[in-house]
């Protein structure tokens, strides 16, 4: 775990300072040409010089460059190896590591007409450098596979890097949508109360002033709900604010079951009856699963409240053995208006979709008896970590 967490550190650096990684590179690269110059050679060869390492390190230095000007460094290396084996006789190197470097690059980082000018060079300098140093088939054949080996990793790289990326904005669209399904959620749900307790409210002056109050009372309190939620949303989602901001927006949990009461009171408040019951065996269900049946029966009720017309509403949650059944009914006009449709709103669309993010379903259409509106939803509702275990206790 440690050596896992520096690793992820360093990745981070790198990714903020590709210089730093470059230079990095550089001299690991040059530690590996130092080898054959610190390693005793055989008393028949040259002995390693001071020009023959000076020289090594000139075909070394450019690749702290590699990634502004690649193909100028390739040539940089190419120049400076033919020199090195034209004018002196210093100790070899087992393998091409600059050249091996700067392809990779180029195949991870290059456009496809810079690829393919690179391969028409190596095509050119491998032979002229296998013909300098030991015109054997050997050597052709194994500096082929490494430096095709080199390209390989490069371009493999390359895909990798791109598929990260599509998943990283794929991830981010994703949660923009859940962002806006949230946002819909929160305010078209308190608007409607509150727009349905104003019109409410000055016939109630009129003939029953102490609704009058309780309705005054409810249109604060809608507000006062949505405004929490919305802070607990942008509480969540802000990064790198100041301890100030962070304590006028506390991370709280999502809503859950827990606060089905208080939402089908203000319901309530607003004029409709709603009826709330459960079957089966009730448990806890995990976090996101009680955040989404909350946001369902909003939604439907919501659009109850905006479109049916309706008297009465009833939800009902049935538990069963590994999923969850929500029905959200009432007596209104029917699919028409009850839909949300007419209104170009987006209600069912986001119930559908918060369904399906858990892999349920969802059923929307006319009630029992053909008259109001009825949402089905079915998600599957594994008991949550740690409940069992508190039932043995």
């Amino acid at each position: 775990m440690i050596a896992r967490g520096w690793w992820e550190r360093g990745r981070t650096l790198g990714a903020a300072h590709p210089l730093l990684v470059d230079i990095g590179i550089t001299l690991l690269v040059q530690a590996a040409m130092t080898m054959p110059f610190v390693v005793p050679r055989p008393p028949e060869l040259e002995p390693a010089t001071w020009p023959a390492y000076g020289l090594t390190t000139l075909t070394v230095v450019p690749l702290i460059w590699r990634r502004r000007a690649p193909v100028g460094v390739l040539l940089a290396i190419l120049a400076t190896n033919v020199l090195y084996r034209l004018t002196l006789d210093g100790p070899g190197q087992p393998l091409p590591y600059t050249g091996l470097v700067i392809v990779y690059t180029i195949a991870a980082l290059s456009p496809p007409r810079r690829r393919l000018v690179t391969g028409l060079l190596l095509m050119v300098a491998v032979p002229v450098g296998v013909w300098l140093n030991t015109r054997s088939a050997r050597e052709l054949t194994f500096s082929v596979f490494v430096f095709a080996a080199a390209y390989v990793f490069g371009r493999l790289t390359d895909t990798r890097r791109r598929a990260h990326r599509v998943e990283a904005e794929q991830a981010a669209a994703r949660e923009r949508a859940r962002i806006a399904r949230e946002m819909h959620d929160i305010l078209s749900h308190a608007v409607a109360l509150m727009i349905v307790q104003a019109e409410a409210g000055p016939v109630a002056v009129r003939t029953a002033p102490e609704r009058a109050e309780a309705a005054f009372d409810a249109i604060s309190e809608t507000g006062r709900d949505a405004m929490t939620q919305l802070r607990r949303m942008l509480g969540v989602l802000r990064e790198g604010g100041t301890p100030d901001d962070a304590g006028d927006a506390p991370r709280e949990p999502q809503p859950g079951l827990a606060d089905l009461p208080g939402l089908l009171d203000r319901v309530r408040a607003g004029g409709l009856d709603v009826r709330y019951r459960t079957s089966g065996h009730a448990r806890p269900l995990p976090g996101t699963t009680g955040a989404t049946v909350f946001r369902i029966v909003q939604e439907a009720l919501t659009n109850t409240v905006k479109h049916a017309d309706a008297g009465i509403a009833s939800v009902h949650l049935d538990y069963g053995e590994s999923d969850l059944s929500i029905e959200v009914t009432d007596d209104g006009r029917g699919p028409q208006s009850a839909s949300g449709r007419g209104g170009g709103g987006h209600g069912l669309v986001g119930i559908r979709e918060r369904a399906a993010a858990h892999g349920g379903t969802t059923v929307t259409g006319r009630g029992p008896d053909g008259r109001g509106f009825t949402v089905r939803v079915r998600i599957p509702a594994p008991a949550a970590a740690g409940a069992a275990a508190e039932v043995v206790r």
